[in-house]
Parts: structure tokens; sequence; C-alpha cells
């Protein structure tokens, strides 16, 4: 099985993530530590990343996807804030992905975000990922109001 949890910047992924990946006896990943140097530093620096400066990333994710898909599977948390970066890393293997959608208002994760020591991504990133951000039709919606155990709980009962 491979779930992958994504929202915008400071939605809880890593968290909601790591707790799935305990529960589930899954291994977790973070889409963060792929990223090449030259996406950090231009995060770091408060300029958003394109398209251009994702693909090499999102490659680099759909092949390690593939990986965990032929063994036990993974936990992933991961932006994929667009359509296209979703089917880009569903590509290239017949595992189905179950997919974790983490909804939040700009102000709540505004408010994680400026709490958050030690990551790179700064809440004045968020408007545009809330701007990238395409909601899909599909997978299992999650509001982000609630304890991260209560929102572990929900999905676990819902996959």
């Amino acid at each position: 099985m491979i779930i992958i949890v994504f929202g915008v910047s400071g939605s809880g992924k890593s968290t909601i993530a790591k707790g799935l990946s305990e529960r589930l006896r899954l291994p977790y990943y973070d889409a963060d530590d792929f990223h090449p140097q030259e996406n950090i530093d231009k995060m770091s620096d408060g300029k958003s990343l394109n398209d251009e400066d994702r693909l090499p990333w999102l490659l680099s994710l759909a092949d390690s996807i593939n990986i965990w898909s032929q063994s036990e599977g993974a936990v992933l948390a991961c932006s994929a804030l667009k359509e296209q970066y979703r089917a880009l890393l569903s590509t290239n293997f017949k595992t189905e992905i179950c997919w974790i959608f983490l909804k939040g208002s700009a102000d709540l994760i505004k408010k994680r975000m400026d709490h958050r020591k030690g990551h790179y991504m700064s809440s004045k990133l968020l408007n545009s990922q809330f701007e990238d951000l395409e909601i899909p039709d599909y997978g299992l919606h999650v509001d982000i109001s609630e304890h991260p155990d209560s929102i572990i709980d929900k999905i676990i009962s819902n996959i």
C-alpha cells in the first residue's frame, strides 16, 4: 500500500504521515528530503519553486514510489499541490495510491507555520502554495482542525 499525505506547507503532512506510518507499520518518507539543494536554497530565500524546479524532484519521488510499491509499501508526506504532480507521482506502477488531502484555512496554517522552528519553508510562501493548490475530487479529504490522533484515527477507519 502506498499512502500519500498531501497539502500545503504547514498542514501537518509530516505529523500525520509519521503517525500513519507507526500505526500501519509502513516505512515513512518525507518528500522534502528528496529536494535537490538548489530547491531548498531557493525556498530558504523566500522564492517559490516553479514547475521546472519541481520536475527532477518529482521524477525522483516517482522512482522511489515505484520501488516502495514493489515491497511493503510506504507512507509519504508530500505537497503534491497540482494534479499534474500527482499524475506524475502515480505513473510507472500498478499499485493504487491512497491519497489523503489535508485541508485547512490559510489562517490556521499560517499560525502553525509561524510557530514552527527549523524548517526552510517560510509562511511568506503560503499564499503561493494556496495559489498552486488544485483540490482533487478523489482521495480522502481530512480537516486539519482536529488533534492529530483524531485525524489519524479517521484516516485509518476510511482506508
